[in-house]
């Protein structure tokens, strides 16, 4: 279903045994929902709308305050708390060119340190996954996402 201008995946459902699903390339957001799929285990979701806050891209002197954090932290729980839900045998996500995904293709002020915080926190929501983006998730990143994770932001003040 890429490169189809998809908004809504209404019509799913009838998919109940459907194992890989490629969205990329579409005008999906942070409101995605997915009918609950048990057998899914691959999700692409590369090239979308889906961010971690409303700007596309931060300015190299603004500064995060609490609330804004906590904004932030919420909207991408959300997403990730909705998939752990209804994708419960998912094992390779890609969010690869959305603004969710902090890497130097979508912000240049984005470096691997925001990639590698982005990562703890989605395999600590994502326990399954055995693949985020383009790499396997190690074991000392897994490690790592489960004492950490939960604390990792992708907001960087500079």
């Amino acid at each position: 279903v890429a490169f189809v201008v998809c908004r809504s995946l209404e019509g799913l459902k009838t998919f109940s045994y459907l194992e890989e699903l490629i969205l990329d390339n579409n005008l999906l957001g942070n409101d995605l929902l997915l009918p609950r799929l048990p057998h899914l285990h691959t999700l692409t979701l590369n090239k979308n709308q889906i961010s971690f806050q409303r700007n596309t891209c931060k300015m190299s002197n603004e500064f995060y305050v609490s609330a804004k954090l906590k904004y932030v932290k919420y909207k991408l729980e959300n997403l990730l708390d909705h998939l752990a839900e209804v994708v419960p045998s998912l094992q390779y996500l890609s969010l690869l060119g959305n603004i969710a995904c902090p890497n130097e293709l979508v912000c240049k002020e984005k470096d691997e340190d925001d990639y590698q915080r982005y990562r703890y926190f989605v395999l600590h929501k994502l326990t399954n996954l055995k693949f985020l983006d383009t790499r396997k998730v190690t074991r000392r990143e897994r490690e790592e996402a489960l004492v950490r994770g939960a604390f990792m932001k992708v907001v960087k003040p500079k």
